[in-house]
């Protein structure tokens, strides 16, 4: 099989792969030096369709899984579905949904899914979106009229048409689904800390850390979720002529009017894949298989009644800038204490591993509560160094402050 991409997504993909008993070869395009520890890397990038279609050929790959979203809404998954090849990732007609937010609008409200309304004129309290990708840099959250400028600036500045909304408050939850264009089987709800620093301040990233599974969620309200919202919208891409074939992730908000989607993407979730592969069964493959010939309906994906924890050690200067070309140090003793450390933005340089990126490393940890997963993460991020190497100190600590489940947050019962 071919996995495209080369973050810390990919290599959490990548492992969990790399686990099943039907996998012969494991091939990555362009990989990354963690991935390159469990499979073939190519240097073929993940938005060179035609060069990943001829990869694809001359391995003989029966499955092709595409991680990133950028590929997916440029039409690689068309490509490679034209030449027969099973894919993993929605067409470019279905990637929509993350590819523009006036879409999504469109298809939530189409079948009913609620979601934040659209402000005609930005005045705060609201939230300026750029419409279309930007590495979960593009929402701007402005409560006063100096922030709503500003919003309105950045987000023009990234090239897109913006979209304002209504600001809505309450705890937040990554709801993702795999899905083969009608079914949806659910993964464990997990929760995402997007904000650069500690106490959810400073600009948005593409996500400094994230634990799974949500305390506060039971399994009976998870799948009302995935009935109220997943399957219409599976339902309403399908009448459109794009079905949607692929993980399916609704980034969802608890307000004190219900539930409400605050985003859809067309792909798994980054740092969330981190979180979600150490509590899945080793038939992942065999599952994306299955969504990816176009049939769920009787498969079955095992997950743990684990914790998971992860910690993004970021470069000093991101979200604004990247580190390039120092040494990292000490990946190999947390991974003797017991951490899983997925490489989001490294290379490899004769026998050094260097910085390559902004988020640089995911490091990830697993116990029997949050507590105990909270401090294997942290354990092993705290043996790795490189120079200006920046994490958030407060990832899942309230979760595992109390491991009874009396969350702060509502606990969310299903709707009958």
């Amino acid at each position: 099989m071919l996995l495209v991409g080369s973050g810390g997504r990919e290599h959490a993909l990548a492992w969990k792969l790399a686990q099943s008993s039907s996998l012969t070869e494991l091939h990555a395009a362009p990989g990354n030096p963690g991935i390159a520890r469990l499979g073939h890397c190519h240097p073929v990038r993940a938005e060179d369709s035609e060069a990943l279609l001829g990869l694809a050929r001359s391995i003989g790959a029966d499955l092709v899984v595409v991680g990133p979203e950028a590929p997916l809404v440029a039409g690689l998954a068309d490509d490679l579905r034209h030449a027969g090849i099973a894919v993993f990732g929605p067409g470019a007609g279905a990637a929509r949904v993350e590819g523009s937010k006036a879409f999504a609008k469109d298809v939530m409200e189409s079948v009913g899914v609620p979601t934040a309304r659209t402000l005609e004129t930005p005045r705060p309290p609201c939230v300026v979106k750029a419409d279309g990708l930007a590495a979960g840099k593009g929402v701007f959250v402005c409560r006063t009229e100096a922030e709503v400028e500003a919003g309105l600036a950045a987000a023009s500045a990234l090239g897109e048409e913006v979209v304002v909304e209504e600001l809505l408050e309450g705890p937040e939850v990554s709801l993702i689904a795999i899905c083969d264009g009608v079914h949806a089987l659910v993964l464990p709800p997990a929760q995402d800390f997007k904000r650069a620093f500690d106490g959810d301040e400073g600009p948005n990233t593409g996500g400094m850390g994230a634990y799974a599974p949500v305390p506060w969620l039971d399994p009976a309200a998870v799948n009302d979720l995935v009935r109220r919202i997943h399957v219409p919208v599976l339902a309403e891409l399908a009448r459109r002529g794009t079905p949607f074939v692929g993980a399916l992730y609704a980034g969802l908000i608890v307000t004190g009017d219900g539930v409400r989607v605050l985003e859809f993407n067309c792909r798994f979730g980054d740092p969330e894949t981190q979180v979600h592969m150490p509590l899945l069964g080793p038939e992942l493959l065999e599952v994306l298989l299955a969504a990816a010939t176009g049939d769920l309906s009787d498969v079955t994906l095992a997950t743990s009644s684990d914790a998971a924890v992860t910690v993004v050690l970021a470069a000093g200067t991101y979200p604004d800038a990247n580190d390039v070309g120092a040494t990292i140090e000490g990946v190999e003793q947390a991974e003797a204490a017991g951490a899983l450390v997925f490489h989001a933005g490294t290379a490899r340089q004769d026998e050094r591993l260097l910085t390559n990126g902004g988020r640089i490393l995911a490091v990830t940890g697993v116990g029997a509560n949050f507590a105990a997963a909270r401090a294997a993460a942290y354990s092993g991020a705290d043996r790795i160094s490189f120079p200006g190497s920046r994490r958030r100190e407060d990832v899942a600590a309230a979760v595992a402050a109390d491991d009874a489940g009396r969350s702060p947050e509502p606990r969310l019962q299903s709707s009958r």
